[in-house]
């Protein structure tokens, strides 16, 4: 007799999988303080993978948090050619929460301002977010969930400094420009293979994005090819990456309104720099890390 198959919502290894997403997202909000008690929070809900694994995450955090907050899910119906729009209000429908689907034609837009060839995210993504932002205060959400997760904030460090000579990533917590709403990122913690394998196991309705996600020339492309390189062959470097974000030594960098390098003089207590001057290698306990430090530097000829 064959064995039943049993569902993969059901597995082990996707309740696994879906728990350690889960408390990845937990911590995030908790080590942020990215929700509150009677918070509204308004999330994203694009038809992607990150986007349906945020609001996945964030319906079961929410029965067992502490506080009570409300969810609201919106879609932004862009009316790009063949997209589906019945299938985010059937989903949600059978999710049973609350969620608003807003009609704004940007497609059209973006492809009338943008030439043939030309990279279309910037200027999508700036009528996406006033969209965004004006259907949170519409609906009166204080806070915006968006689906970004660590290997967007570790290619959005890469983007910036390769591209834009700024030491600068997504943040998981945000004021927007105007300090109307909050925006938080409560994937921030988990990694994109993890959301996409969930996601698979779920079998999300998943709905392509025609406008940027067929263009081939995109820088963010780049750098993800460039960080999956690196991960092949050095595992653990998206993680280490990430790591660095949170422990930032001023001391170390160049910005002068950051740490004042004007006034350093020798005698500095090196405890005040935040590191000293170990670059790499830190003092082995009880040994000096310097051993040549009294002896002449070597001359080095040409």
């Amino acid at each position: 007799m064959p064995h039943e198959r049993i569902p993969l919502e059901q597995s082990n290894t996707l309740q696994r999988l879906r728990k350690r997403l889960e408390s990845s997202a937990g911590k995030a909000i908790a080590d942020y303080n990215m929700i509150e008690a009677g918070d509204t929070v308004l999330v994203c809900v694009s038809g992607g993978k990150d986007s349906y694994t945020l609001l996945s995450v964030l319906l079961a955090l929410r029965q067992r948090a502490p506080v009570d907050f409300r969810l609201i899910a919106m879609n932004l119906d862009q009316k790009q050619p063949g997209f589906p729009a019945e299938v985010l209000p059937a989903y949600l429908t059978t999710l049973g929460v609350d969620y608003r689907i807003v009609e704004q034609d940007t497609y059209s837009i973006v492809k009338d301002r943008i030439p043939a060839g030309k990279t279309t995210c910037s200027l999508c993504s700036r009528l996406r977010r006033g969209v965004i932002y004006r259907t949170a205060k519409e609906l009166g959400a204080n806070k915006i969930a968006l689906g970004h997760h660590r290997d967007d904030i570790v290619h959005t460090l890469f983007l910036n400094l390769f591209f834009a000579g700024q030491l600068k990533a997504m943040p998981p917590k945000l004021v927007t420009d105007d300090g109307a709403h909050v925006v938080i990122r409560p994937l921030a913690y988990c990694s994109e293979k993890a959301i996409a394998r969930f996601a698979r196991g779920m079998a999300y309705p998943i709905i392509p994005c025609t406008l940027c996600g067929s263009q081939d020339n995109l820088q963010r492309q780049k750098i993800r090819e460039m960080m999956a390189d690196w991960d092949r062959r050095f595992p653990g470097r998206s993680e280490a990456v990430f790591s660095s974000l949170q422990k930032i030594v001023p001391s170390h960098l160049a910005d002068q309104s950051l740490f004042d390098f004007k006034s350093l003089r020798p005698g500095e207590d090196l405890a005040t720099m935040a590191g000293g001057d170990a670059v790499f290698d830190p003092p082995a306990h009880g040994t000096s890390w310097l051993p040549f430090a009294a002896s002449p530097l070597p001359v080095i000829s040409s």
